[in-house]
């Protein structure tokens, strides 16, 4: 049976932690920054988890992490 390829758009954008986490940068982040306030602003740098019910549809685009 042949390999399953990877997903790449998927592999770019999230990050699947040595727990079996998976890991994506908040949203929001690209433009019209300059209104948010400071709390906003640093709580975009952060990654965020991913729940538990999507991590099905990761996991089959991304076969092999």
């Amino acid at each position: 049976m042949p390999k399953i390829k990877t997903h790449q758009a998927t592999a770019k954008r999230f990050k699947i932690t040595r727990n079996g986490q998976i890991l994506k940068r908040k949203n929001g982040q690209d433009h019209f920054n300059s209104r948010e306030s400071g709390v906003t602003t640093r709580s975009k740098r952060r990654d965020i988890t991913i729940a538990k019910t999507e991590h099905r549809v990761i996991r089959q685009l991304m076969p092999y992490n």
